[in-house]
């Protein structure tokens, strides 16, 4: 009787120990073991195009090193599954959608806000990834993350506008202004963003509005800057601009200095300059969503990306600055962006967000919108896009071909005419003629 009882509580503890771990596991808790499953991991990581050291040019494979690192710690296979997005809002899009599911994010500054405050980043203690200790303590606790529980900096930087000196005269660009983009001189030859944050930040530092503002007027004026700007413009790029500026098709672009670099590289007659209005300065930092299915996971690859090799690979394939103070004090980093340019560590470290802010009025950092303010500035961006969007071109086009058109309808109608007179005139005259001949024919 004894051992039936005992056989009846060991399979109760026993069922009551499966139903916990699984219900676990339903709920978000810890993952299952992947030795017990026998199925590889998979991260899902999303982030901006060209935005991670992936192998190519003989450069390091971050996430192929992961997977190897991985595997060699913990004796699990893993996989990196890694998507990319060219805007913070085409990202936001995705998240809020439902439409993917990821594990890792790194999002700006002023979104990280709006996912944080939308309830849609998982909260966690940072400080207990080993490798945090190496990120510069001011960029701990920054606005958009006051307590510093849901990021992880990844890169920072500012706004410049990079010209080429062989198509730009240097009077132009001698007052280091952001009125480079307005100057009529340029028509065709500027490129502007196509985000609508970076695109209202250029008129905006310009006549020092408040990026900030929730003043629908404010929004209406740096409007209003775009709409005069948009007839000059060539085109609204985001990674496009790469191929453009190298290219020389076009001449000038406001664009992020680390950016400039890479271009620099490509084409020597390419140059920059951070405006004296001021410009904008952000961060983009490494966030773990609230719907992760892998956060402990993704808590890994986050300190795996702040290890000295991998975080000075990605510096120096980015471009941006880094936070990190492995990356600063690095000799081979140093030696890297020297080789890419021999100003590149002046560039990006040099000038610091104080100094190139000195003349304007506002904090330069985006912040995140309400529904109302938000719900606007995007009306204003589409009317933007929509309204008057066909090229002189197209419109040129257009009036040649109806030009065109018009004139073979007149041209048409002319010939049919005169051909109608002709038939007329040639069916007189044969009515004529067999009237004469039948006349001919009674005489006789």
């Amino acid at each position: 009787m004894k051992k039936i009882i005992s056989v009846l509580i060991l399979t109760s503890l026993l069922i009551v120990a499966i139903l916990s771990f699984s219900s676990c596991n339903e709920n978000g808790g810890d993952e299952q073991s992947p030795a017990v499953s026998g199925k590889t991991l998979v991260l899902n990581v999303y982030n901006w195009g060209e935005y991670i050291s992936d192998g190519s040019l003989g450069t390091l494979d971050v996430n192929a090193e992961f997977e190897k690192y991985y595997k060699d710690k913990f004796g699990i296979e893993v996989k990196v599954n890694y998507t990319t997005y060219a805007t913070n809002e085409d990202m936001y899009s995705k998240i809020t959608s439902g439409a993917g599911s990821y594990d890792v994010i790194v999002p700006s500054d002023y979104m990280i806000e709006k996912l944080k405050n939308e309830g849609y980043l998982y909260k966690f203690d940072p400080s207990t990834l080993p490798n945090y200790k190496y990120i510069i303590d001011s960029f701990k606790k920054a606005p958009y993350d006051p307590n510093g529980e849901y990021t992880v900096p990844y890169t920072y930087g500012m706004l410049a506008i990079i010209y080429n000196t062989a198509l730009v005269d240097e009077e132009d660009y001698a007052d280091k202004s952001w009125s480079l983009l307005w100057n009529e001189k340029y028509r065709g030859k500027i490129l502007q963003f196509n985000n609508q944050r970076d695109a209202f930040g250029t008129a905006m530092y310009y006549n020092n509005l408040d990026v900030n503002s929730t003043d629908k007027a404010v929004w209406d004026l740096a409007l209003d800057s775009l709409v005069k700007q948009k007839a000059l413009v060539q085109g609204y790029v985001n990674d496009e601009i790469f191929n453009k500026m190298t290219t020389a098709s076009a001449a000038i672009a406001p664009y992020f200095a680390g950016d400039f670099l890479t271009m620099a590289a490509d084409n020597e007659d390419l140059a920059f300059y951070y405006p004296k209005e001021g410009t904008n300065y952000f961060v983009d930092a490494m966030c773990i969503p609230a719907n992760a299915k892998n956060k402990e996971l993704a808590k890994e690859y986050i300190n795996f990306m702040l290890s000295e090799d991998i975080a000075v690979a990605n510096a120096a394939y980015i471009g941006y600055a880094s936070p990190n103070k492995l990356v600063i004090e690095s000799e081979e980093y140093a030696e890297l962006m020297t080789e890419l340019h021999e100003d590149a560590m002046e560039i990006l470290y040099g000038v610091s967000p104080e100094d190139a802010n000195v003349n304007y009025s506002y904090d330069p950092i985006y912040r995140s919108f309400d529904e109302d303010t938000q719900a606007y500035i995007n009306s204003l961006w589409e009317s933007l896009k929509t309204e008057n969007s066909t090229e002189a071109w197209v419109h040129a086009t257009c009036a040649i071909i109806i030009v065109s058109v018009i004139g073979l309808a007149t041209w048409s109608i002319v010939v049919r005419k005169i051909r109608s007179r002709d038939y007329r005139l040639r069916d007189k005259e044969a009515l004529k003629a067999k009237k004469m001949s039948s006349v001919v024919g009674k005489t006789k």
